[in-house]
């Protein structure tokens, strides 16, 4: 009868497995704004591993300052619990939204900010725990309830860490994402008034407070695209035609005086008025001077620019280009406005579109030619590698000797690949860092440079088994390049000149450190 009688005591109650279910809402939502703010970091500051390993770090510190200061909470539990909630509610609902319009408003308060609400959230989220298990102590063994709010705290962290790149930011953004967490959180403050409402000594006053903050939510909720359009339009400047946020990065294209802009994650890649000049300095010195190239392969450059330049070559018989991210490769191909520019290159017969990682397609063995692959002994004529600058480590391993060695493979004996390397007037030890790894791996390299007015003077790197040669010919009607000014190019006055580089390797991405170095510079004056 005594083991009935404790059975049954241990039984969960309703009012506990609502707890539990709590429970694993709050830990979604916690996990959801810090990975909101590392999204954010990574967007304005760069280097993907560095913010996220910062703010995992910030975020971490404040939940267990929040756990230690929940021993100061004895009284009103479930008012503390709730109270607590809605403030979460408010701040980390509203965190993406705020980052967004610091970064437009008052950049130099952007990482002050984001810290602050980072450390905020954290305490907030370190409190809540303790404080449904002090609450639920009352009816449930000590083995039990640990085990049990562990598991849903962590079963919330999982549904919420693989929702969050693959459904939440590509579909609503993370904006909409913040501010429909925080209303889950505003909803578990409800429930917490209903669930606790014979113990609460204020119900109204307590139901007046949810009803505020999901007011709140609910409008900064359906004004999220004017809100978006606000902060974007101010850092942007120019007038904005197209946003999108992908698994990979933001999207962004404005129009303005100088024609169409592409940005990503913040930083311009092309501007209508000038790209011109970047993409025929990247593509016809390989290109003519290989003679007749019929397999071109393009890694990145999914705006379709490059190939655009690749398809003036009557001899080309097939470009492959491999794109990591499908909504770029989508929408340079089925944007009326974007397609434009690009010719419709990315619609010609002679194109197939590969969306993958650039390093993992060059890897791949003859098994995988159907998907899309590379046979084992597939070799291009000219390989034309378009990747945006090596702000991060994932994009850094594009840079490293471990991939132009896979590169090298993938060469024909006569082949050449051209590498855009960044300006060897701003970033002259990182330009020649490319250099000296590409060179590490056997591959002769020809250095070269070209002024676009949108990014200053710009730097290029070919890469082939022979030596290069200038070309005698360049296609007709380009705009920049010809025959008589093309040896120019390959001249470095004294400021950009050759300087001694260590090789980019996969095991330090010494790279990465000295871009953001010599960039920081540029950014600090």
């Amino acid at each position: 009868m005594a083991t009935s009688a404790s059975t049954a005591q241990q039984a969960p109650r309703p009012i506990d497995i609502a707890l539990l279910t709590s429970v694993f809402v709050v830990a979604a939502c916690g996990l959801l704004y810090e990975l909101a703010a590392g999204a954010l970091a990574s967007y304005v500051l760069g280097d993907s591993v560095l913010q996220f390993s910062t703010i995992i770090g910030t975020y971490l510190f404040a939940m267990g300052l929040g756990s230690w200061l929940s021993r100061y909470f004895e009284r009103q539990l479930p008012a503390h619990f709730l109270r607590i909630e809605l403030l979460v509610a408010l701040i980390g609902g509203a965190l993406p939204a705020t980052l967004f319009l610091a970064n437009a408003y008052t950049p130099g308060a952007f990482r002050f900010l984001l810290y602050s609400m980072v450390l905020m959230v954290g305490t907030l989220v370190g409190l809540e725990i303790p404080l449904v298990m002090r609450i639920l102590k009352r009816n449930v063994v000590l083995k039990d309830l640990v085990s049990q709010v562990l598991t849903f705290d962590y079963l919330g962290a999982l549904a919420v860490s693989l929702a969050f790149p693959l459904l939440l930011v590509p579909h609503l953004g993370l904006i909409r994402t913040g501010l429909v967490f925080g209303l889950m959180n505003a909803a578990v403050a409800l429930w917490a008034v209903w669930l606790f409402r014979h113990e609460l000594r204020r119900v109204k006053a307590h139901l007046l407070a949810c009803a505020m903050v999901v007011g709140l939510l609910l409008a900064a909720l359906a004004g999220a695209d004017q809100i978006t359009s606000f902060a974007e339009d101010k850092f942007y400047q120019d007038r904005i035609v197209f946003t999108t946020a992908t698994p990979y990065q933001r999207i962004v294209v404005t129009q303005g005086r100088y024609g169409h802009r592409l940005y990503l994650n913040g930083n311009l890649q092309f501007s209508e008025s000038d790209e011109y000049r970047y993409h025929e300095a990247l593509v016809h010195p390989a290109m003519a001077a290989h003679g007749a190239p019929k397999r071109v392969a393009v890694l990145g450059g999914g705006d379709g620019m490059a190939v655009r330049e690749i398809l003036k070559y009557p001899s080309v018989e097939s470009v492959t280009l491999v794109e990591l991210d499908p909504a770029m490769t989508r929408i340079f191909s089925e944007n009326p406005t974007l397609a434009r520019l690009n010719g419709h290159a990315l619609q010609d017969p002679k194109v197939k579109i590969v969306n993958t990682d650039a390093f993992g397609w060059l890897q791949q063995g003859g098994e995988a030619r159907e998907a899309g692959g590379l046979g084992a002994d597939d070799t291009f004529d000219v390989i034309v590698v378009d990747f945006p600058d090596p702000t991060n480590f994932s994009i850094g391993k594009l840079y490293t000797n471990s991939f132009y060695a896979l590169l090298d493979k993938r060469l024909a004996a006569s082949g050449y690949a051209v590498v855009q390397t960044t300006s060897p007037l701003v970033a002259r030890q990182s330009f020649w860092t490319v250099v000296q790894t590409i060179e590490s791996v056997g591959l002769q390299t020809a250095p070269y440079h070209a002024h676009v007015p949108s990014f200053g003077e710009w730097g290029y790197v070919i890469a082939s088994r022979r030596p290069w040669r200038l070309p005698e010919a360049l296609p007709d009607g380009l705009r920049f390049l010809a025959p008589p000014s093309l040896p120019l190019l390959f001249d470095f006055p004294l400021d950009m000149a050759r300087v001694p580089a260590d090789v980019n390797r996969l095991s330090n991405q010494a790279l990465v450190h000295t871009y953001e170095r010599e960039w920081g510079k540029v950014v600090a004056h």
